[in-house]
Order: C-alpha cells, then structure tokens, then sequence
C-alpha cells in the first residue's frame, strides 16, 4: 500500500491494535475505526501462520463489542477473504478496486 494512501485523517480517530513477537518486534496490526470498519489488517510474511492475525483480528471485534457496535465490517483483499471467513465474515457485493488490489466487502455480526 502506497504510504500516502495507508495515512489518513481518520487514524487518531480509531482504536489501533499491534502484535509483537517474543524479541519484541511488530510482527501485526489492525484498527477499528468510529464506525464499525476493521482496517489496515497486516501481518509480516514471516509471521503469517502463527496465529497473529487471529489474536488481532479478535481483539479488534472484542473491541467493537464492547463499545456496544452490533457488526464490524471490513475490505477484505481477495486472497485474505478465506482467512475472515473463518472468523465469522461473509462476503457480501462485487469485488473492486482499492489501491489498485481487488477486494470484497465482508461483513459480520456480533
């Protein structure tokens, strides 16, 4: 993602959620913004498989739980679409272009 497309207005806005390895290094990251959305879902390619994704992803929707949000909703890049699925969200709409990726909405209750 282009850095000047990943930086917005928003970001001070939102809830932001980081995964560190055990040498203390930022392997993830998330944010939920004011209105329900996850956003900015990252994990190092080293660090893909170990569960980081899951921890961030859920602590981000305990988040939105809490606050009393009823749904969270995300764009999810077309091959990451498996891996929210898993937790609950269902695609919903066409596929479309952000950054010049292919992603597709998903959506899920709380």
């Amino acid at each position: 993602m282009p850095l000047e497309e990943e930086l917005d207005p928003l970001d001070a806005q939102c809830l932001h959620a980081i995964a560190y390895d055990a040498s203390g290094a930022a392997i993830g990251t998330g944010r939920l913004l004011p209105d329900g959305h996850i956003g900015r879902m990252a994990v190092r390619r080293a660090a893909r498989g170990t569960g980081a994704g899951s921890l961030l992803l859920t602590a981000l929707m305990d988040a939105a739980r809490l606050r009393g949000d009823t749904e969270v909703v995300l764009s999810a890049q077309l091959q990451a679409r498996p891996f929210y699925a898993r937790h609950g969200f269902v695609e919903e709409g066409e596929t479309y272009l952000d950054a010049g990726i292919e992603h597709r909405l998903m959506r899920r209750r709380l």
